[in-house]
C-alpha cells in the first residue's frame, strides 16, 4: 500500500499520467472513493498519457466507454448505477477483462466479487484543500507499478 497526498487537480493529473504511463496491455485499474474526488480525473490523465485524445467523460448511464485511438485500448467503466454484478455480464464485462485493453472501473467495490485477483485498487479521499490517493496493488506486476508511480 502506498498513500500520496495530492495538493490540488495538477497534481491529480500528474499522478495519473505517471500512472497511464507505467500501465501495461490487460492491465486493471479500479477507482473509488467519494463523489468528486478524482476519479474522472484520474481517467481522463491516464487516456492522456496512452496517446488518447478523446474527450473522456464518466459513464455513468452507459457503464462502459471505450477508447481505441491510443497505444492501448482503454475500457471505462463507471458501476454506480449496477443493481448486482451478474448486469456486468450483460455487457460483456468478461470479455474486456480478458482482453489486451486496460479498464478503469469507478466504484469497483459495487462489483467486488467479480473482479480479477491481480488488479489495482486506488482509493481517492478529501483531506484539508487537497485529496489522499492510495494505492493497493494486488500481484507482482501492481506492485511495481505502485513503487515507480510519481508526481
Amino acid at each position: 500500500m502506498r498513500k500520496i497526498f495530492l495538493k490540488n487537480e495538477e497534481y491529480t493529473k500528474k499522478i495519473g499520467k505517471s500512472l497511464g504511463e507505467l500501465l501495461f496491455e490487460g492491465a486493471i485499474v479500479c477507482l473509488n472513493g467519494d463523489l468528486g474526488a478524482g476519479k474522472t480525473t484520474v481517467t481522463k490523465s491516464i487516456a492522456k498519457a496512452l496517446g488518447i485524445n478523446e474527450d473522456i467523460t464518466s459513464p455513468t448511464f452507459t457503464i462502459v466507454n471505450e477508447y481505441n485511438e491510443g497505444n492501448i485500448p482503454l475500457y471505462h467503466f463507471d458501476v454506480y448505477r449496477i443493481g448486482s454484478s451478474e448486469e456486468m455480464y450483460d455487457i460483456g464485462f468478461d470479455e474486456y477483462i480478458d482482453s489486451n485493453g486496460i479498464c478503469v472501473i469507478e466504484w469497483s467495490d459495487i462489483i467486488k466479487d467479480i473482479l480479477p485477483k491481480e488488479r489495482l485498487e486506488i482509493f481517492l479521499s478529501y483531506e484539508d484543500e487537497g485529496r489522499n490517493i492510495e494505492f493497493i496493488p494486488y500481484g507482482k506486476k501492481y506492485q511495481k507499478i505502485v513503487e515507480a508511480v510519481s508526481l
